[in-house]
């Protein structure tokens, strides 16, 4: 092996890589990361976290979706809800251990479980974050329309921060789904559905309502049009692309690609 090559990326190579991508000390981050694609990794997705924090210091936040693992979709009913003889059987919400969805990738976890983390009320939508602003940005998160005025994404955007992509496909990048909620186009899907609760007294089951995240929020848009709006976002000029570990990168505004994104989708729409 020469010199030169790395068998292994490190917390410290993977700061140096953020630093250079755009991340600042006191930088409030959204991160979301294929952590197959960064390559080998000394101590494993903590050796990004940890990079993470590293860049945006002691007064810096990291952020990242986890939705929450229930996997009971099929079997609502058209009204969204859980047949008698299922109910009993579908793990309540508990913001302080369900699991991180799986389908996004093992990182949020890791987040989820990194010591000091906090993680908001929303089980759908919820997020986890670590650092100076977790206890605010995680507080209040509302049960309707969670991806909507005064949860996690609306103050990730109130507080300057920043969505960072590691790898991860651009069509996965949250945050729109805070524009999808802002755009003033008619016909926007929505989805009710019930949600059992962890209580003191028991489970406690509430209906709760959202534009839909599963499929685009209107027809007419691609599956893939997140994907659409990010890669025009970059090629306007916007945002910050680099490796990160061995991982192709995008950093962007969140308030630039959330204002960008709303107005795609208003000039997309079918009339």
């Amino acid at each position: 092996m020469k010199a030169t090559e790395r068998p292994f990326h490190s917390r410290a190579s993977l700061y140096d890589d953020l630093k250079r991508l755009g991340v600042r000390p006191g930088d409030m981050v959204m991160v979301h990361a294929a952590m197959r694609r960064v390559g080998p990794l000394l101590n494993g997705p903590d050796a990004l976290i940890g990079a993470l924090l590293d860049a945006v210091g002691p007064n810096g936040t990291l952020m990242a979706y986890v939705d929450w693992d229930a996997r009971y979709d099929e079997l609502l009913d058209e009204e969204g809800r859980v047949p008698p003889e299922w109910r009993d059987h579908i793990p309540p919400f508990d913001a302080a251990s369900s699991r991180a969805i799986r389908d996004h990738g093992i990182l949020a976890e890791f987040i989820r479980t990194t010591p000091g983390a906090r993680r908001s009320g929303n089980p759908g939508a919820s997020v986890a974050a670590i650092g100076a602003q977790a206890d605010w940005l995680t507080a209040n998160h509302p049960l309707d329309y969670g991806y909507g005025e005064g949860s996690p994404f609306a103050k990730l955007v109130k507080a300057g921060g920043k969505v960072l992509m590691v790898g991860a496909p651009l069509d996965t990048m949250t945050l729109l789904h805070h524009a999808e909620h802002l755009t003033r186009i008619p016909n926007k899907r929505i989805r009710r559905y019930e949600v059992p609760f962890a209580a003191p007294g028991g489970v406690h089951w509430r209906m709760v309502e959202e534009f839909n995240t599963s499929d685009p929020v209107v027809s007419g848009f691609a599956d893939d049009y997140f994907a659409v709006i990010v890669g025009e976002f970059l090629t306007s000029g916007q945002g910050s692309q680099d490796l990160v570990g061995s991982a192709p990168s995008v950093l962007v505004d969140a308030a630039s690609i959330c204002a960008f994104a709303v107005g795609w989708m208003e000039r997309n729409a079918d009339p």
